[in-house]
């Protein structure tokens, strides 16, 4: 059963136009009242691609990554015969995980009770059990889940009609490739974690449009050439290209630099996969929900060796003490007003045709995609959605 209702989604998305000249963005109890996190994660987290590492830390067989997807415990393997493979991490004979953390294991033995699985998932052994005439280990296996390497990192989806990655988002895996072509050769150097006071979508609002750049983040728009910045988007995602890097800024130091691109692209619906200028350097921010208004981010830095150089230490420190405390700032905010009778909803500002840097048409097209799926939950198509809405009115108007 559904936390939300036909109704429910038919009226959160009261206001929003196909159309984002004529658009409302989502209102405000999408992002502060409860339910609407159940639908979050049963309608979106539990349904999508979700990121879970770098291809380095499952390159060789035996080696594993746990992950929590939509509140779901999941292991990733690399099998012996170099076959990766994905499981809900949860024994099958009294729940326990399986695995914690990432390492390398010949087999996946439950700590609770010493049952044993082969990377396979299949049961190899259970102790005593074995001895029983009635117990058939063959019959006994892991959940399987989704898995799929992408742009040199590993996916996981708990949605097993899901499409693949590469089939939904093809070209962002071509786009990667070419402005990127060294991610898989990269190494993990540095993670930066925070905990912020604010719905999840409010993060990711923030991150899809650059319009409070000149106002909030001085020093960004003087590493950038912001006469150059550019918002496209593309079914499941969406990309910020920019000149930057170029000439000395407040930010940091690019004085060696090899990437002069800022280069950002945003996978549906959490995952900000990121280039900034300096030397060879990927990095990925993770989003993930924690409550209603709380919200999980880890930043994390692959870059061409896992020592950071000087000029590098200098950019973690701008990302960390600089631009992250602007945002956080700035998105805590919006969820305290949110929370008050003063605000449902807002007019998305959108331009494309002499600044698309300033526009929130990716904003809008965060948006869409969450009714989509919000429709999905409970089984409405967007058409069907018109019809309700429609009746709704003229009930009103009766």
């Amino acid at each position: 059963m559904p936390s939300v209702t036909v109704d429910d989604v038919v009226s959160i998305a009261s206001g929003y136009n196909p159309d984002p000249a004529l658009s409302m963005s989502l209102r405000a109890p999408a992002y502060t009242d409860p339910k609407w996190l159940r639908a979050d994660l049963e309608g979106i987290f539990a349904r999508t691609w979700q990121w879970v590492c770098h291809i380095e830390k499952l390159a060789t067989p035996g080696s594993y990554v746990t992950a929590t997807v939509a509140e779901m415990p999941i292991v990733v393997v690399r099998d012996r015969e170099g076959v990766l493979r994905a499981f809900y991490n949860v024994c099958k004979h009294r729940a326990h995980e399986l695995l914690s953390g990432s390492g390398t294991t010949r087999v996946m033995a439950c700590p609770y009770h010493a049952w044993t699985y082969g990377l396979d998932g299949q049961l190899r052994g259970a102790r005593k059990a074995d001895q029983m005439e009635t117990f058939d280990k063959t019959q006994i296996c892991l959940d399987k889940v989704q898995v799929e390497e992408f742009g040199g990192f590993v996916y996981v989806n708990l949605d097993p009609s899901a499409r693949p990655l590469a089939e939904q988002a093809g070209d962002l895996a071509e786009e990667i490739a070419r402005w990127a072509p060294d991610v898989a050769s990269l190494t993990h150097a540095k993670r930066l974690s925070y905990e912020v006071r604010s719905n999840w979508k409010n993060v990711i609002d923030n991150f899809l449009e650059c319009y409070h750049c000149h106002i909030a983040h001085k020093e960004f728009v003087d590493l950038v050439d912001m006469d150059t910045y550019d918002v496209q988007t593309h079914g499941i995602w969406s990309s910020h290209f920019a000149d930057a890097g170029k000439h000395e800024n407040v930010a940091y130091d690019v004085s060696g630099a090899t990437v002069t691109q800022h280069s950002v692209w945003w996978l549906w619906p959490n995952t900000c996969l990121l280039r900034y200028p300096g030397r060879g350097n990927f990095m990925v921010f993770q989003i993930l929900p924690a409550g209603p208004d709380r919200t999980l981010e880890t930043w994390d830095f692959f870059l061409e060796t896992s020592e950071l150089e000087p000029a590098e230490v200098e950019a973690a420190r701008y990302i960390d003490e600089v631009l992250q405390v602007q945002d956080i700032t700035i998105v805590e905010s919006v969820q305290r007003g949110m929370s008050t009778p003063a605000f449902d909803q807002g007019r998305i500002v959108y331009d494309t045709t002499r600044q698309p840097g300033l526009s929130e048409h990716g904003v809008h097209h965060f948006h869409g995609l969450i009714l989509e799926a919000y429709r999905s939950l409970v089984g409405l198509d967007a058409e069907g959605a018109d019809r309700v809405a429609a009746a709704d009115l003229s009930a009103a108007g009766a």
